[in-house]
């Protein structure tokens, strides 16, 4: 099956894998940043990724 959209998730899942993978420490240590992070600040990333993603699905469809 070639779903466009399993192929998406696929490669996400890679590369949201890559920084665990080739630098752990660095990992954890971002993520507990994440954590301190007001719940406006981290709806804003929400946000931005959110937006970036669909301007990026619109120009490259």
């Amino acid at each position: 099956m070639d779903s466009p959209l399993l192929l998406a998730l696929a490669l996400m899942l890679v590369i949201e894998g890559l920084l665990p993978f080739i630098a752990p420490k660095l990992w954890r240590e971002t993520f507990r940043r994440v954590t301190e992070l007001a719940d406006g600040q981290i709806r804003f990333i929400g946000l931005s990724s959110l937006l970036i993603g669909v301007i990026l699905l619109t120009v490259l469809r």
